[in-house]
């Protein structure tokens, strides 16, 4: 397993290792210990164990996020593609942050098999690159309505580069559309 620091310290890319030959391929998709130790050797810290797994499936022009869930029920996110492909985005929401309201953001398919570890205090999303992406989560904290809460995807104060060219308009859940933008939402406290 291999992981790289992105732009926003916290969030890195892991690279599984995959053993290719004649009949397929295998790769260890999760190991607790090594996942840790490798964080540990960025100077990251190991998050809270993982209590919950989603799986979502998306026709290509889905965008959803930016999400996030405020404390007690702070969620941060192991994140991968194992069908189709995903421009996958996470944002700094940790007031005093010296990267407070960047971005960074990688690409996920099933081919790549990357996985973008994203710790809590920022916001996620994607775009689904392809129809019938599917998306697999896990979570540190449960879904929590109460505590759940969004980011405007297109919020020119955040300005993520979605790859919309060859998408077009994506197409947007309405609480998503309606969610506020950095300046007005309802962030963790410093």
């Amino acid at each position: 397993m291999r992981l790289t620091q992105t732009s926003l310290p916290g969030v890195v890319i892991v690279e599984p290792a995959v053993f290719r030959d004649e009949r397929g391929w295998f790769c260890e998709s999760w190991n607790e210990a090594r996942f840790n130790t490798a964080l540990a050797s960025l100077g990251l810290p190991a998050p809270r164990r993982y209590v919950q797994d989603n799986h979502s499936c998306s026709l290509r022009g889905v965008l959803r996020g930016l999400h996030y869930q405020l404390a007690p029920h702070a969620q941060g996110k192991l994140v991968r593609v194992v069908r189709g492909a995903a421009w996958d985005v996470a944002v700094d929401i940790r007031h005093g942050s010296p990267t407070f309201g960047r971005w960074a953001a990688a690409l996920l398919t099933a081919d790549n098999q990357r996985q973008l570890w994203i710790p809590e205090g920022h916001a996620h999303g994607f775009l689904a690159l392809e129809d019938d992406t599917h998306f697999l989560y896990k979570t540190t904290d449960v879904y929590a309505k109460d505590a759940e809460r969004s980011l405007r995807w297109d919020d020119p104060a955040i300005g993520i580069t979605w790859p919309l060219k060859a998408i077009g308009t994506p197409l947007v859940a309405p609480k998503d559309a309606a969610a506020p933008q950095l300046a007005d939402a309802d962030l963790p406290p410093p």
